[in-house]
């Protein structure tokens, strides 16, 4: 399988890289067990004076790497520089705070002496999506080195030079070699690498099917995974909301990433007495929305990934619009111009059985439901297989508890964008996968939790 640098820009295949052979992969294979070996012996001291020259290597060539980013995978520049700028975040956050998440944990017991001691497991294998394609990295990168483990990174095949890139930054950060190295490999070769005895666990982010494919090969040699997956996130908007700050976030929800996010906002569940002017409101502002190259820092949207992403969106609205549902803006693929661009879209007045009822769309496009009350609101919230993220919208204290405790969801943002913030755990339930990454909980994942008992 060949890697290459497609500009979804232009379609314009600007590099092509040869996968890794059978014994170079073996090769990295043995570097990185070597590597642990010696580096789980470093100092937490010693690990975080190189991850804080991580993250001061990111913020010097930020506009360097979100070019790459920009350039591979189609992200507007000003979003990919902001990426960059979070990965230095969860690098310093874990650099500063490791020592403390992992210190020993002593407990009464009968003995003497008793705790809890936190050990690093060896090779984690991070199996790695395009969308995010630093950010999604980093998140697991920190916390896995700081641990003490090394890192394997499989990186989706649409961004290989971000996948260099981001070895490069390590390695000149000062951790030793094969301490994190990039596999240039297809997917087909991820069950062989889960099956040596060499990698101890794996991450992914992505789709349900990858998800579903690795946990199946580590399930067979009894490996640990996290699994961060898909998501149709409600937006919910009561009636009580502040309806222009529902609106504003709402457009900035469903279009970060030219809407390729698994947790974007993607069904805006609005309630009736408002639901008229909301849509309105969302027209309008999506009306004025610059889609355009994304390297111009003026341009709001730009192309999606690939050629294949923008004919299944539009496959989803198509057959939407074929039973009955409204288009108030878009909900057609951009043909004046070369590239994978998709018009910002808002679909509404659903009929049932259109791919609106439980499929995640991934792309700028909206979905609109109207409610008539908090009750059906978390209800149609509810009814998909997902459960990664939710927004909801309300001034009413009694309602802002319900949808707390009711929505199920791995987060719950209540007047606000959901994101990821190095200082939370972030991860879903249901399909949306199992697991967190960030904050003490992701530090916690791929560690030996020993008990020890001394008298």
């Amino acid at each position: 399988m060949g890697l290459a640098t497609i500009n979804p820009a232009t379609g314009e295949t600007l590099k092509t890289f040869e996968p890794l052979t059978d014994a170079e992969l073996e090769a990295k294979l043995q570097q990185a067990d070597q590597a642990f070996q010696q580096y789980r012996k470093t100092a937490i001291a010693q690990r975080a004076e190189w991850m804080q020259a991580a993250a001061q290597i990111l913020e010097s060539n930020k506009e360097h790497f979100g070019k790459i980013m920009t350039l591979e995978m189609g992200k507007t520049l000003k979003s990919a520089i902001a990426e960059v700028e979070k990965c230095a975040w969860v690098c310093r956050y874990y650099a500063e705070n490791a020592a403390e998440f992992l210190a020993d944990v002593p407990t009464q017991t009968d003995a003497s002496q008793s705790f809890v001691r936190y050990q690093p497991i060896g090779a984690v294998l991070a199996v790695m999506p395009w969308n995010f394609p630093f950010w999604q990295v980093f998140r697991f990168a920190a916390p896995a080195l700081m641990v003490g483990n090394v890192g394997l990174l499989k990186h989706a095949s649409n961004v290989p030079q971000c996948a260099l890139a981001i070895q490069d930054v390590f390695d000149k950060a000062g951790f030793p070699a094969g301490v994190f190295q990039t596999l240039l490999i297809g997917s087909d070769r991820v069950a062989t690498l889960v099956a040596d005895d060499r990698v101890k666990a794996a991450a992914l982010t992505g789709s349900e099917h990858a998800g579903a494919s690795l946990a199946s090969a580590c399930g067979k040699q009894i490996k640990k995974t996290v699994l961060e997956l898909g998501g149709s996130d409600p937006f919910i908007v009561l009636e009580s909301a502040d309806l222009e700050a529902a609106v504003t976030t709402a457009v900035t929800a469903r279009l970060m990433n030219n809407g390729q996010s698994c947790i974007a906002g993607k069904r805006f569940i609005i309630a009736e007495a408002i639901a008229d002017q909301f849509e309105r409101r969302l027209v309008e502002q999506y009306q004025a929305l610059k889609v355009g190259d994304p390297m111009n820092l003026d341009t709001d949207i730009g192309p999606l990934a690939t050629p294949g992403i923008l004919q299944d969106l539009d496959q989803q609205v198509q057959a939407c619009l074929e039973k009955g549902a409204r288009a108030p803006v878009g909900g057609h693929p951009i043909k004046e111009r070369p590239g994978n661009f998709y018009a910002p879209t808002i679909l509404t007045d659903f009929p049932p059985g259109t791919p609106a009822d439980q499929e995640e769309f991934f792309g700028p496009v909206a979905l609109l439901f109207r409610v008539k009350d908090i009750d059906e609101a978390i209800r149609l919230a509810n009814s998909t297989s997902f459960g990664l993220g939710a927004s909801a919208w309300t001034q009413v204290a009694d309602e802002s508890s319900r949808l707390i405790e009711e929505l199920d969801a791995g987060a719950v943002f209540i007047n606000g964008l959901v994101k990821s913030d190095p200082r939370l755990p972030f991860g879903g339930i249901k399909r949306s996968g199992y697991g967190r990454e960030l904050g003490i909980q992701g530090i916690h994942e791929f560690v030996n939790i020993k008990t020890v008992w001394v008298k």
